[in-house]
C-alpha cells in the first residue's frame, strides 16, 4: 500500500500533556491478523501542524515527507476494529506533536503489516511471566493480557510499572481492576520522585528494576521466581532494561535469542 492518509483516529485520550492513548481505524481496508506484542507504524505529512506548545524543529520537515515512526499495539489481537496506541510526546520530535494535535475524525497513515518479535511464541504455555516495564514499554504488555495472557489457568502473572510520578502510570486504573477480580495477577505500580506527588504516594517508590531485588515477588508468590518456572520480559528506558539483564543474569536466568533460548525477552524501545 503506497504512503497515503488510509486511516483514521477514532479515540483520543490525552492522560496528561505527555502521554496520550490513541485508537485508530483503517479506512477501506482491513486490519491483518497480528500477534500480542507486535508493533505498527503510522505516518503524518511534514505538512500536518504541530501542538502549539511543542519545540520548534531544528530542521522543518518538508511538506510532502512522510514521517512514519513505529508503536506497540496496546489493544487485542482480537480487535480487528482499531489499533490502540500509548504514546509519549516529544516536544522536539517530528512526528509526536503532530500526531497529538490531531482530534477525532482526523486521518492518518497506518502501516498494513503489524510485525515485530517481542511475542509470547516461545514462551511454555505453562511458565509464570513477570513483565516489567517503563513509561509506554507498558503497551505491549496491555495486548498480551487483553488477548491471551490470562486464559492459562495456571499461570502467575506479574505487571511491574515504573514512572516518574502516578499520573505518568498509564493503564492504572485497568491493571489495579484486573488485579482485584484475578487473584493469580499482580500489579505493582512504582514512582521514582515521590516527593513531587500532589497526594501522599503509599505505593513502591524507587527504580521498577529494584523490585525483584527487594524480594517483592517471593513474598506476593510465595517462591522466587526461578528460570525453571518463569519468563520475564522488559521494554522501556535502556537503563532500566541493562540493570534488570543484570541482576537476573545473576539468578540464572539468560537472555533469549533465537540461537539460545532463554527467559529473558527484550523490547528494543528506543
Amino acid at each position: 500500500m503506497a504512503i497515503g492518509y488510509n486511516a483514521v483516529v477514532t479515540q483520543k485520550h490525552i492522560l496528561n500533556p505527555d502521554l496520550g492513548i490513541f485508537r485508530i481505524a483503517p479506512e477501506g481496508w482491513a486490519l491483518p491478523a497480528f500477534k500480542a506484542g507486535q508493533f505498527a507504524v503510522v505516518g503524518l505529512p511534514g505538512s500536518a501542524p504541530r501542538l502549539a506548545l511543542s519545540d520548534p524543529e531544528e530542521t522543518p520537515s518538508p511538506p510532502d515527507k512522510w514521517i512514519r515512526r513505529a508503536y506497540s499495539v496496546a489493544s487485542s489481537s482480537l480487535d480487528d476494529e482499531y489499533l490502540e496506541l500509548y504514546v509519549a510526546l516529544v516536544r522536539s520530535g517530528e512526528l509526536t506533536p503532530r500526531l497529538f494535535q490531531l482530534e477525532v475524525g482526523a486521518r492518518l497513515h497506518l502501516s498494513e503489516k503489524i510485525t515485530g518479535m517481542f511475542t509470547l511464541d516461545t514462551v511454555p504455555p505453562e511458565a509464570n511471566l513477570v513483565f516489567i516495564a517503563t513509561g509506554t514499554g507498558i503497551a505491549p504488555y496491555m495486548s498480551m493480557l487483553r488477548s491471551e495472557v490470562l486464559a492459562h489457568p495456571e499461570r502467575k502473572v506479574a505487571v511491574l510499572h515504573g514512572a516518574r510520578h502516578s499520573w505518568d502510570l498509564g493503564y492504572r486504573g485497568e491493571l489495579t481492576t484486573l488485579a482485584r477480580h484475578v487473584p493469580r495477577f499482580l500489579y505493582v505500580p512504582v514512582i521514582s520522585r515521590p516527593q513531587q506527588e500532589l497526594v501522599e504516594w503509599r505505593g513502591e517508590t524507587g527504580h521498577v528494576q529494584q523490585l525483584w531485588t527487594r524480594g517483592l515477588l517471593a513474598r506476593h508468590w510465595g517462591a522466587e521466581p526461578l528460570p525453571a518456572d518463569t519468563h520475564v520480559f522488559l521494554c522501556g528506558n535502556p537503563a532500566m532494561v541493562e540493570d534488570a539483564i543484570k541482576v537476573l543474569g545473576g539468578l540464572g536466568f539468560r537472555e533469549h535469542t533465537r540461537k539460545e533460548p532463554g527467559q529473558i525477552h527484550v523490547e528494543k524501545y528506543w
